[in-house]
């Protein structure tokens, strides 16, 4: 049996800081991801590195390009904590062969993680994935590997700033001076992460005031339990941009490929519902066409305005491993996660929270709504559409007994509404009379199960969440 087996989740590998996530891991996970480039696009191309804000994470990138290096990449190393769209948007400007991404994204302070991407910039597939996996070896003794130090001497290994032309590419996607001249107040919450400055950057010049919140580097991220965009997480920007009279609350995760949405009121809108607005935007506002990619996990609005609008809409299993290859197939308009993460045609098949970002305020501007009055807007062509989700660490000796009784479930009802189908492809989703549905999904990064919901009876929410619990048996 392999010591120590490192598998790739919805999204990478992570693991907890000093326990398994450590340098020799680090060292293992990109002796594996060099072997599969080798064999797939070869050494000539180069690869890029990046990192984010959390503990240690640029000694873990300088490590995963000692490896690289050792393996005969020339590296491109960005020259500070860059966001993840940046990082993957390098991968294409720079005609790279693949990227690493050194974050745990969303997780406690206690993690990090170990991203790929491929030449397009997106996830790779499952199926590289597991060929990665295969090539990650029981330990690091026999991994080759080029000292930084030397590394950087020899040019084998290059820093580079990845801003610049990202930077380009935003102004290419949206007219970047109306949003400077729109007067707007906006408050971004930064969660002590990669956003942090991006929009004031970008923003800056013109009648818009930028206000940025938990915008430094602190690893233990305060006032949040963990950088992800949602409750409770974001209560204090919610209540910030209140004090501030803002128009707008912007959140960017930890590494700033996903992005959250408050109101002019303080309340959060949640990522179902800025999933609609944003493919809402793009079909409406700008008169574009095309497929809907999304994940079995996020919101049935999509199918809606798919019939509306006559585009197709596609469903994945959850994580951009699967949104990203399909994004590709179909030259999609958009994708999407229940996470909060977005990707857009024209751009690169990954989440980008900086984008998704400033689509938003675009969407404010053309429309000369408030995000309430745009959610308001959106109700108006599907209809009210309410969700809510839970998730539930579990004991992992049990987790095979929990996995056992969803699966053998057959309810005729939940949360009061009649099932009407059992979608059984990457977790267990419960389609429901009245539009909506139930999933339940073991995650693949943390011992914790998740129930979701999304439903047109704002009163079924809580008894559909709680009817999951019970399906599973931890309630």
């Amino acid at each position: 049996m392999t010591r120590n087996p490192i598998k790739f989740g919805t999204d990478g590998w992570r693991g907890r800081i000093a326990e398994n996530y450590t340098f020799e891991a680090v060292r293992r996970c990109s002796h594996g991801f060099a072997k599969y480039l080798l064999k797939v696009e070869g050494s000539e191309k180069p690869v890029v590195i990046g990192y984010d804000k959390r503990f240690a994470s640029q000694a873990f990138a300088e490590s995963a390009a000692e490896v690289m290096a050792g393996h005969g990449f020339h590296v491109l190393l960005t020259d500070g904590p860059s966001p993840t769209p940046t990082i993957s948007y390098s991968a294409v400007h720079q005609g790279a062969a693949g990227a690493i991404n050194i974050t745990a994204s969303h997780n406690p302070s206690s993690d990090n993680g170990f991203k790929v991407r491929d030449q397009y910039g997106g996830a790779i597939d499952p199926e590289g994935l597991g060929i990665i996996e295969a090539g990650i070896p029981d330990d690091d003794q026999n991994i080759p590997r080029v000292n930084i130090r030397e590394a950087l001497a020899s040019g084998a290994v290059e820093r580079f700033d990845a801003s610049p032309a990202y930077f380009a590419q935003l102004e290419k996607l949206v007219d970047l001076d109306i949003l400077r001249d729109a007067g707007l107040t906006i408050l971004v919450d930064a969660m002590w992460g990669n956003g942090a400055g991006w929009f004031s950057k970008l923003l800056s010049g013109g009648s818009t005031k930028v206000i940025e919140i938990h915008n430094t580097r602190n690893p233990i991220f305060p006032e949040m339990t963990r950088p992800e965009p949602i409750p409770p997480n974001i209560d204090v920007g919610l209540q910030r941009s209140v004090e501030e009279n803002a128009d707008v609350l912007l959140i960017t995760d930890g590494d700033a490929d996903r992005v959250g949405l408050g109101d002019e009121h303080g309340k959060f809108v949640n990522q179902l519902r800025v999933f609609g607005l944003l493919a809402y935007y793009l079909l409406e506002a700008r008169g574009e066409r095309g497929p809907i990619v999304k994940t079995l996990s996020t919101t049935s609005m999509l199918e809606k305005l798919g019939e509306i609008y006559d585009v197709p809409v596609f469903q994945t299993g959850v994580g951009f491993k699967y949104v990203a290859p399909k994004m590709l197939e179909v030259d999609a308009m958009v994708g999407g996660e229940e996470s909060g993460g977005y990707a857009f045609r024209g751009h690169v098949p990954e989440r980008d929270g900086i984008l998704a970002g400033l689509y938003l305020l675009d969407m404010m501007v053309r429309l000369d709504r408030k995000p309430s009055q745009l959610v308001e807007l959106l109700f108006e062509k599907v209809g009210p559409h309410y969700y809510d989700r839970i998730d539930t660490p579990l004991f992992p000796e049990k987790r095979a007994e929990y996995e056992e009784n969803i699966s053998n479930a057959q309810p005729k009802e939940v949360g009061g509404l009649k099932v009407t189908d059992i979608l059984k492809v990457d977790g267990y989703k419960f389609s429901l009379e009245d539009g909506g549905w139930l999933l339940v999904r073991f995650s693949g990064t943390e011992p914790i199960v998740r129930v979701y919901c999304e439903t047109t009876q704002a009163d079924r929410v809580k008894p559909l969440l709680e009817d999951g619990l019970k399906l599973v048996g931890v309630k």
